[in-house]
């Protein structure tokens, strides 16, 4: 699937947490799915794209359904996955820290804690079945947007008052903005 950088698709909008949407459990995509997958995918590469972002799931733009999409744009180009019932099969014992953030959270980073590696089997955009293996940035971009697919946020990983603290500040802004 090609990166709709130049495409005329029009982005979903990002849900900003706290919105409810983003902590609920996504429903496994079934043969019924085909048409609103091959719908959803594009305009969710866009809303990426746009943000700018390397990640998005499904539930932060209101859907329901285990799909998200992944670009790390390594060298500068396209190298779009689109991850439909993707599956976690195996995390290293390592861990490792890395500075994440979310676009359900513009503007707020933390460190996280995840394996360092991990095994992921999904299907792709064409409904292959696909098995990634990967470490450092892809794992922990991987693990996050599974996370997604189960309702938790990166804050989740987090001491509740780091998390507290991130949220808190997050409403601030967004109440600022609304009253601009």
């Amino acid at each position: 699937m090609d990166a709709p950088a130049a495409s005329p698709i029009s982005p979903l909008p990002i849900l900003i947490a706290p919105d409810p949407r983003l902590r609920v459990r996504t429903r496994a995509v079934g043969p019924g799915d085909a048409e609103r997958v091959r719908a959803l995918l594009p305009r969710m590469f866009a809303a990426m794209y746009a943000a700018p972002g390397i990640g998005l799931a499904a539930p932060q733009v209101g859907e329901t359904l285990r799909v998200a999409v992944i670009d790390l744009l390594p060298d500068n180009k396209p190298a779009p996955i689109a991850l439909i019932n993707p599956q976690i099969v195996a995390l290293s014992e390592e861990m490792v820290t890395r500075e994440e953030g979310c676009l359900s959270l513009p503007g707020h980073y933390a460190d996280v804690t995840r394996p360092a590696r991990v095994k992921l089997r999904y299907l792709d955009a064409e409904g292959a079945r696909q098995e990634i293996e990967a470490e450092g940035l892809l794992a922990t971009c991987l693990q996050h947007e599974v996370d997604h697919l189960d309702g938790v946020l990166f804050v989740d990983h987090l001491s509740a008052l780091k998390r507290n603290m991130i949220l808190r500040r997050l409403a601030k802004e967004m109440r600022q903005k609304t009253e601009r």
